[in-house]
């Protein structure tokens, strides 16, 4: 087979090469435990401070506002359900809190979770464009909410918010505002401090560094309080128990530092590779169409609707392009993208979108090549869809 075109950076990204050459020496050489008191546990533990630095450096925070976790799916619960529990331990009378349909599965069904504990929770629609409905925003913000958490780019249309505003609003109103900024970071710059964030999520494997590592940003003035999810050691400051694992987390720091010095000139150069896939596309297919606002989106994202081809035929006839129908979270699930549902497209409509986003190590050509296999694989999905094989035929 010819080499395969991988254009699914937003379900993963390969680790950097810098990345995997800063992490070599943790795994056999510096393998102390960043705990122990002794040289080599000291070793560990200045090279996790160093790259709790660099992680802070990337949205703006202090780097003891950086708490390191598994990934984004940890950060966000413990954000979540850590902020309401900590603030009805405390007294605190309010019980709603708020996210958005179209947020990542981990945020929907841990707000949904906490209704389990005497909570209310309270899910926003989207718009067509499939940013917040702003009415819905300021009803809900109206009834003073606990917290309120809407991710900084959507991970199936990579359509982005305002989260500045968000946040000020939130601040408003009194409540403390969470996002997932797995998918924007580094791609959607932010200063945390200013912007008057409380919480945000991050994941090691968005922005070219490992899997399995990732961390929550916890404001520190004024200081906001969560209560663990799990008892252990009480390592990093009593929210997150447990040996760190100093070769991910060196990782993690090496690709924020990346991010942080060639973000800018990387978002640019796969804006334009993105625009130029798709005014190809648009002059070699009909009917073909973006789902989501164009305006509010991560530079190298797409989210395509084929008219008349389902996802999945027009995958079969493209072997040689590494894609997806949405989610990798929710893949497991033969139903219709509940982000797509949420922006109004029908089931048909919506089993008829493709996720394309291309990335640090996708070239000009890839983008054009990949470009003319969509248009044969369209094509020809479209004619199998109109004219199928009889099932004699298939035998």
């Amino acid at each position: 087979m010819t080499e395969r075109i991988y254009l699914d950076y937003q379900a993963t990204t390969p680790c950097d090469p810098r990345v995997v050459s800063a992490m070599a020496p943790f795994w056999t050489e510096a393998f102390g435990n960043a705990h122990s008191t002794h040289d080599a546990g000291q070793a560990a533990h200045d090279a996790v401070e160093c790259a709790r630095a660099e992680v802070a450096a990337l949205i703006g925070a202090q780097p003891q506002e950086i708490i390191f976790t598994s990934g984004a799916t940890e950060a966000n619960n413990i954000a979540i359900k850590g902020a309401a529990r900590h603030l009805c331990q405390t007294g605190d009378a309010r019980r709603q809190v708020v996210t958005v349909m179209t947020e990542h599965k981990c945020v929907v069904e841990s707000v949904r979770a906490l209704g389990g504990e005497g909570f209310a929770p309270v899910l926003l629609p989207v718009d067509a464009a499939g940013r917040i409905d702003e009415a819905a925003l300021a009803r809900a913000l109206a009834d003073r909410p606990l917290l309120l958490s809407v991710m900084g780019a959507n991970n199936e249309t990579g359509v982005t918010e305002d989260i500045p505003r968000l946040a000020r609003l939130a601040r408003e109103a009194g409540a403390l505002f969470h996002t997932d900024y797995a998918q924007a970071a580094g791609r959607v710059p932010i200063d945390v401090t200013a912007a008057g964030v409380d919480l945000l999520s991050l994941s090691g494997h968005k922005i070219y560094g490992p899997k399995g590592v990732g961390a929550l940003y916890v404001r520190r003035r004024p200081r906001v309080r969560l209560a663990p999810l799990f008892s252990g050691g009480g390592q990093e400051r009593g929210l997150r128990s447990g040996t760190l694992p100093v070769p991910l987390i060196v990782g993690f720091g090496a690709a924020c530092a990346i991010m942080r010095a060639e973000g800018d000139a990387e978002n640019r150069r796969l804006a334009g590779l993105r625009d130029g896939l798709l005014d190809r596309l648009r002059a070699l297919v009909p009917g073909v169409a973006v789902n989501g606002s164009l305006q509010h989106r991560l530079g190298a994202n797409l989210n395509l609707r084929f008219a008349g081809a389902s996802a999945l035929a027009v995958l079969a006839e493209a072997p040689e392009l590494a894609l997806s129908t949405g989610s990798a979270c929710s893949s497991a699930e033969l139903v219709p993208s509940y982000v797509l549902s949420a922006m109004g497209l029908d089931p048909v409509q919506a089993a008829e979108s493709l996720r394309l986003a291309a990335g640090r190590f996708t070239s000009a050509r890839d983008m054009a090549r990949a470009a003319d296999i969509l248009a044969r694989a369209v094509g020809a999905a479209r004619l199998r869809e109109t004219h199928p094989v009889p099932a004699a035929q298939l035998s």
